[in-house]
């Protein structure tokens, strides 16, 4: 092949590249016969940065795509490629001018947000598959991976509460927990700051369980929904609790979801950034001692 069918692109983003790169590819099926190579940097934030690259580019005559938010960024290398006669392509900047007249407002010009959002799509993408795969009390043996396991009695809104966490990017684990049957020894295996518990008044309860039953088509009669039973088993569950004095317990009785799972993640920051501060103080007293 003639080295005139050889083409370097030079991808330069404020962020991963990876939009630049696939529109380029995505041209250059048109050029079949062309023989390709891509170099990319991510994250140049400096016009020093830039200055690098470009000085490459003039010398081996390689054409640029950029997408670059910064305004400073974008003119900055405008002027370098007409003072280095170095071809360039700006994927973002007419893009960016097309939005802001319709939109009659400035963009934020903040670099990164798009990897941003695709991070936390996909942490909540991830979080959702791992609580519905351990909903139930099911695939206990990969506990240890939860950020957060709810344990309750039947219908104490560990699954609804579960599901609306993982929305927010936690993996829950929920754990049914009953009378006259051990509790999973994986679950005192595990960080104990992340077992919270769940107990529900036993009149709230007892109405929920009658309603379901009525549901379900089913007769009213049994332990299930019966009154006494539901208050034992409220009680036990509680005392239960109080044994564990490690675990928070949260009473969902008239609380919205929303309520509850603000509870939980305020617990969990704090709980997060006492570790942090801990894990600093004692690597300050390491660093003292030495």
């Amino acid at each position: 092949m003639s080295p005139t069918n050889k083409l370097k692109v030079i991808v330069i983003s404020d962020g991963t590249g990876e939009t630049a790169t696939a529109i380029t590819r995505a041209a250059m099926t048109q050029f079949a016969d062309k023989d390709i190579f891509f170099t990319r940097y991510k994250n140049v934030r400096t016009k020093e940065q830039i200055d690098a690259i470009f000085q490459e580019a003039a010398i081996h005559h390689d054409v640029i795509v950029y997408t670059m938010v910064s305004l400073e960024m974008r003119q900055h290398i405008a002027e370098l490629t007409r003072r280095e006669h170095v071809r360039a392509v700006d994927l973002m900047g007419p893009l960016l001018t097309a939005f802001s007249n319709f939109f009659e407002a400035e963009p934020s010009h903040v670099p990164g947000l798009l990897h941003a959002v695709n991070d936390e799509y996909f942490k909540r993408v991830a979080a959702i598959e791992f609580t519905l795969n351990h909903d139930d009390g099911r695939n206990l043996e990969s506990l240890e991976a939860a950020d957060a396991v709810l344990v309750g009695i039947s219908r104490a809104s560990k699954t609804p509460l579960s599901m609306y966490l993982s929305l927010e990017g936690v993996k829950v684990v929920n754990v049914p927990i009953v009378k006259g049957l051990p509790l999973p020894e994986k679950l005192f295996q595990i960080d104990q700051r992340k077992i919270f518990c769940l107990t529900i008044d036993a009149e709230t309860l007892h109405q929920i369980r009658k309603n379901r039953l009525t549901r379900l088509g089913v007769d009213e009669g049994g332990e299930y929904a019966d009154l006494n039973k539901v208050i034992d088993e409220v009680e036990w569950a509680n005392s239960l609790f109080a044994q564990n004095k490690r675990w928070p317990v949260f009473n969902v009785t008239g609380k919205a979801l929303e309520e509850t799972a603000a509870e939980i993640l305020k617990l969990m920051t704090m709980r997060k950034v006492n570790r942090f501060k801990q894990s600093k103080r004692f690597g300050e007293e390491e660093k003292g001692e030495e």
